[in-house]
Order: C-alpha cells, then sequence, then structure tokens
C-alpha cells in the first residue's frame, strides 16, 4: 500500500512540473498583434449592435528599437555639503554655499575642478579663472569596460564611445558666501548615437555630478582635518579698544572672522555683507520657528535675546592681543551692557551644544 502511495506521489510531481513547462514567457518577443476579425453574419440577418467606443481598427505593430525610447531628463544631485539646486533652473548647474574650513569658496571650486580633471586625465584647451570658465579637451564622461579575452582575439567591436568636450562655469555672488558652477556641452562624438536635445541635458548633468561626487569627497577630507585641528574656543565679555562693551576671545583675528560669520549662520542669521577689511559683518537675524520634531531630534536653534532686523558685527584686533566682537544695530549703535551680557551666555551655550569647548 506504501508503494502505491509513493508512486502516485512521484508521478502527480512530474505532472506538476510537465505542466508548468508548457506555459512559455514571450510577452517580449517580436510578434504582429492582430485584432479579431468580426463576426460573420449572413446576409439575410442583422448584424449585432457594436459600440464605436470599443471598435478596433487591426492593425500591426513593431517593436520599438532602443534609438526610440524616449528617456527622462537627468537630475542634479546636490549631495556634496552645502550644495543646493535652484527650483526651476533650466541649465545645468549648481551652488555650494560657504562650509565650514573653506576660506576661499571660489578657489576652493577651482582647487576640486582642476583635480577632478586631472582624475580623469583631462586637459584644458582654455581657461581663464578671472572670468570663471574652463572648456576641456575630448573625453568621455562614462568609463569604458575592459574587454574580455575571447573580445580580443575572436571579434572586434565597431561600436565606439561617445566623446564629448565641455564648458565649465564657475560664478560666485557679491558676498562671496555662495558660488555656482555649471556645465555647458561644446561638441559631441558618436557614430552610433545622434544628438538630441535629451542626451545633451543628459550629458551635462553626467559631468556635473561627477564634479559634485568629488568635490564631495575631497570636502570630507578637507572636514577631517578640521576634526583633528580643531582647539579651544574662548568667548568672554569684555571690551573693545574704544571701551565698548564686546565679546572678547583669545583667537587671532583671521581665524575668528572666518569661523564667527560660519556659526552665526547657524543661528539664523543671513549674511548680507562681508567686509575683511574693516572687520566687519552685516547680518539679518529671524527668531527661529519652534518645532517638536526638532526638539526632539535635536535641531532646534538656540534663539538669542535680540530684536529681528539687521546687525552690524565689527571685528578688531584687541590691544591684549586676541580680538574683540563689538555687536552693534542697523544704525551703527553699541548694543547696552545688559544685552550684550545675555547674549554672550547665549552665544557659549550654542557653542556648546556644537561640541566647541569653552
Amino acid at each position: 500500500m506504501q508503494y502505491w502511495i509513493r508512486k502516485s506521489l512521484v508521478l502527480g510531481v512530474i505532472s506538476a512540473l510537465t505542466g508548468c513547462s508548457v506555459f512559455i514567457d514571450n510577452a517580449h518577443d517580436e510578434k504582429n498583434y492582430r485584432v479579431s476579425e468580426h463576426i460573420k453574419v449572413p446576409s439575410d440577418l442583422n448584424k449585432p449592435y457594436q459600440d464605436p467606443e470599443f471598435v478596433m481598427t487591426p492593425a500591426q505593430y513593431s517593436k520599438a528599437l532602443a534609438n526610440d525610447m524616449i528617456s527622462p531628463p537627468a537630475q542634479v544631485l546636490n549631495v556634496a555639503s552645502g550644495s543646493w539646486v535652484e527650483e526651476g533652473d533650466k541649465t545645468s548647474r549648481i551652488f555650494f554655499d560657504k562650509s565650514d574650513g573653506i576660506d576661499d569658496l571660489k578657489g576652493f571650486l577651482w582647487t576640486t575642478l582642476n583635480g577632478f580633471l586631472a582624475e580623469k586625465n583631462v586637459s584644458a584647451t582654455q581657461k581663464n579663472e578671472a572670468k570663471g570658465e574652463l572648456e576641456t579637451d575630448w573625453y568621455s564622461i562614462y568609463d569604458v569596460e575592459e574587454p574580455g579575452f575571447w573580445d580580443e582575439w575572436f571579434w572586434e567591436s565597431d561600436k565606439e564611445i561617445s566623446k564629448q568636450k565641455f564648458k565649465f562655469i564657475i560664478e560666485q555672488k557679491e558676498h562671496q558666501r555662495t558660488a555656482s558652477i555649471k556645465t555647458q556641452l561644446l561638441d559631441y562624438q558618436s557614430k552610433d548615437q545622434t544628438l538630441t536635445p535629451v542626451l545633451r541635458q543628459q550629458l551635462e548633468i553626467a559631468a556635473l555630478n561627477a564634479y559634485v561626487s568629488h568635490f564631495d569627497f575631497k570636502y570630507r577630507q578637507l572636514a577631517v582635518q578640521l576634526k583633528k585641528q580643531s582647539g579651544i574656543v574662548s568667548l568672554e565679555l569684555g571690551f573693545d579698544n574704544q571701551g565698548n562693551a564686546a565679546l572678547v576671545t583669545e583667537q587671532t583675528y583671521k581665524d575668528v572672522f572666518e569661523r564667527f560669520s560660519t556659526f552665526i549662520e547657524k543661528l539664523n542669521f543671513t549674511i548680507d555683507e562681508l567686509d575683511n577689511n574693516k572687520g566687519l559683518i552685516t547680518a539679518t537675524y529671524e527668531k527661529p520657528d519652534a518645532s517638536v520634531w526638532d526638539s526632539i531630534w535635536g535641531d532646534d536653534v538656540a534663539e538669542l535675546p535680540l530684536e529681528m532686523g539687521r546687525y552690524q558685527i565689527l571685528l578688531n584686533k584687541n590691544n591684549s592681543g586676541g580680538t574683540s566682537i563689538t555687536w552693534m544695530d542697523e544704525q551703527g549703535e553699541t548694543l547696552e551692557p545688559g544685552t550684550m551680557n545675555d547674549l554672550q551666555q547665549a552665544l557659549v551655550k550654542a557653542l556648546r551644544k556644537q561640541g566647541i569647548e569653552i
């Protein structure tokens, strides 16, 4: 009895597997699909009513070729620190805000661009840093796969990869806190693919994204160095050389001017103007919006004891060897000592929250 049960089970499994092999997945085969012919009705009878909405005209269809396929437009990837894209921008462009550790934003863009081209063994045919323009020689933004052993010995591929020439344009805003870089396709060569507006946009974006990836890598390296070099920052209440109530730090003027402007941006200040020669920072303060989620994740911005509006912050070398930070309103009037005392405590608290030792 058990023998017949085992034999029946084996036959059942074989039948099931055989049945599965009958169905063939040929949905993507090249075929001409035709509409079924209409019902033939004898001449002495009336044809049944057919709603014209559902009438299909017999036709033949062929599979679309690869060159006829529609490709979506490419997208700029703002993955690097401080990078952003302007909504609705029709050009292949990305913006960078000045991040911690970058003294000269435009210079850093040029350094990373030159490094990016050198990494790809691309030479520049024209270069003008004053105008912010660089034109490349022929190169391919896509890496070519190395041919296999059998490809080299038995056949050759006659498909040539495309080559391009690009123009990189670097522009910096007047306040020098924001800069942008964009790409333009100058020339194109390919035996297999015709240049279309969509392909042009895709190539420009691909070249730009490749640079952004290089920028991100170099800035991450810089950030690691900054963490190793980070030291003690003091910020106390004192007086400037004119006897006005001011914030005083032991750091040098050069270090404070760069770091302090970046720091107050994180406290909801918008930098309007930077004058390194005068040591003057003009910035507009807005009260931060309280958010439950920000407080949960620890991203809430500290509120300062200041009214919303524009302020002038004057940095100067102190007689004691450090740097004084004098806070003034829009009219250039220094803030009251009591306000400066509250401001100093709020700034120290914000510095500690960001992990900077006081």
